[in-house]
């Protein structure tokens, strides 16, 4: 077999072998079998990014003890992947936005150029529409500029025409180096991020649903200018491009010396109609999220909102009212010293997670879930796409006790293992607590959920006695931590229904 054809070789292997495979029309999975070719073992032979970061195992797994600091390598027992590979290939099936962050040199750009070639584009109409971000690109630069002729002679703006630039209309979208671009560019940016539509003097460009793909060298503030914190949020996945490993210079050495990219050798097979992609969006969010996995990504993310000292009335002592007052956090957390900062999840925090945040997790986990050929999502599906969504948004306490221990000394430059490893220290709490099987607050949930119709008065009034009962017992004596703070706002929720649900039946 020549070179070339070894890399346009597509494996038949399946991604994950299954006794009974489900039939699909369309299958994300098969987009793991590479753009680049694999070869007559299945085994790829012209990837250098073989990075086993997404970690599965079925039953026991080795383990060994590295180094002076003992860190763990895990040889998983399971099919696991490339975070650098997957999670774009996730992200182009769910038309969210993926940033790549990463030294240069480190194929971050070139990963989201073979994204557009699945697309259906060719390799030289995505080089022509990538942006690159540069100091001096102005609006027009991004978005279209109007004829010339028009400006001259229009007796109103809606005679002057736009040159749309050909990248709005692209099904994959790439903005390279966009902490290059000037704020008031970011801002156009934004718009077309957010909305999907481009603004030109009162002109309106509708842009298809597309794949973002975005890179940067470093996104803890460097670039030639700061990212506005609007553009940050809409970001859904950020995957950092790990340093590549020599052992595997002979792939290299064999592109060198064959002459060949592998964006210009992407087989027909893998490459991606708009119907399928659309296909493959409805199939993924089909995907069930159980009740027991849900349960835990709503305990985990109620563990970092609340700032008891930051607002007087209950429901604005959140970091989000502090954050928005200016004032001074460190005094705040001074005076907020009645909990156990070392037990305390929060406290290793900032902020905590968003709406827009915890719904690209769940399409995520989803997506996950779906490319390993599963109806439903696992909880270990939710623990690896975990890590790479709040990425960016959930930004850690440096100054927390939990970074001042030694074993987690680490976890100050590792984003990545601390959010796992945040992740695991709830699920911790939750199987302690032994909430899957004790949990009032989630018996009153499932309880109202059922609709009001038919409920009696005296019904009514039973309700809202467990209520207050539950409430008094939850609050007697007790330190409140985030969970807590979540369940009593969740009660007065249902309190406060039930009692407009007595006033209406009194009415009748």
């Amino acid at each position: 077999m020549s070179a070339f054809n070894l890399f346009q070789r597509l494996s038949q292997a399946p991604t994950k072998p299954k006794a009974a495979p489900a039939a699909r029309q369309f299958d994300v999975a098969d987009l793991y079998q590479g753009p680049i070719a694999l070869g007559t073992e299945g085994e790829a032979q012209a990837r250098p990014f073989d990075d086993y970061d997404i970690e599965y195992n079925d039953g026991p797994s080795q383990t060994y003890a590295v180094g002076d600091s003992r860190r763990t390598l895990n040889l998983p027992s399971a099919q696991s992947y490339s975070s650098f590979i997957l999670l774009p290939l996730l992200t182009f099936a769910t038309r969210r936005k993926c940033l790549f962050v990463g030294g240069p040199g480190r194929g971050k750009t070139a990963s989201a150029l073979l994204m557009g070639v699945l697309a259906g584009s060719t390799v030289k109409e995505v080089k022509r529409a990538m942006q690159h971000g540069h100091p001096q690109m102005t609006v027009a630069d991004l978005l279209g500029n109007p004829l010339p002729a028009d400006l001259v002679n229009a007796q109103s703006m809606d005679d002057i025409r736009i040159a749309w630039r050909a990248w709005l209309g692209m099904r994959v979208k790439i903005v390279d180096e966009y902490n290059r671009i000037p704020t008031r560019t970011q801002s156009a940016l934004l718009t077309v991020m957010g909305d999907n539509y481009a603004e030109v003097l009162n002109h309106i460009y509708e842009c298809p649903e597309a794949a973002w793909y975005l890179t940067a060298n470093d996104d803890q503030g460097g670039g030639t200018y700061q990212v506005i914190e609007a553009l940050r949020d809409r970001v859904d996945v950020t995957v950092q491009a790990l340093a590549f490993n020599p052992r595997f210079l002979n792939e290299l050495l064999l592109r060198v010396e064959e002459n060949v990219r592998p964006e210009e050798l992407v087989p027909p097979d893998i490459i991606f109609t708009e119907a399928e992609v659309d296909q493959i969006g409805n199939d993924i969010r089909q995907v069930v999220v159980p009740e027991a996995v849900r349960r835990r990504l709503e305990f985990f993310a109620s563990q970092f909102e609340l700032f008891e000292t930051a607002g007087g009335q209950f429901e604005y002592m959140t970091k989000d009212t502090a954050r928005l007052s200016g004032a001074d956090r460190g005094a705040a957390q001074a005076a907020d010293n009645g909990r156990d900062r070392l037990k305390d999840l929060g406290c290793q925090t900032l902020n905590g997670i968003s709406v827009r945040t915890l719904m690209a997790l769940l399409i995520y986990a989803k997506a996950m879930s779906y490319f390993r050929g599963n109806g439903e999502v696992e909880l270990e599906d939710l623990r690896q796409v975990l890590p790479f969504v709040l990425h960016n948004k959930l930004q850690p306490d440096p100054d927390a006790p939990f970074f001042a221990l030694p074993e987690n000394a680490a976890y100050r430059s590792d984003r990545l293992g601390w959010l796992r490893r945040l992740f695991d220290l709830s699920n911790d709490e939750f199987n302690r607590l032994d909430l899957d099987r004790d949990d009032p607050v989630g018996v009153l949930s499932a309880e109202f959920d059922l609709g009001l119709d038919g409920v009696s008065e005296r019904e009514t009034l039973a309700r809202l006695n467990r209520i207050e009962k539950l409430i008094g017992e939850r609050t007697k004596g007790r330190k409140l931590y985030g969970p807590l703070y979540d369940d009593l706002l969740k009660l007065k929720y249902l309190h406060q229904r039930y009692t407009n649900y007595r006033s209406w039946l009194r009415s009748q």
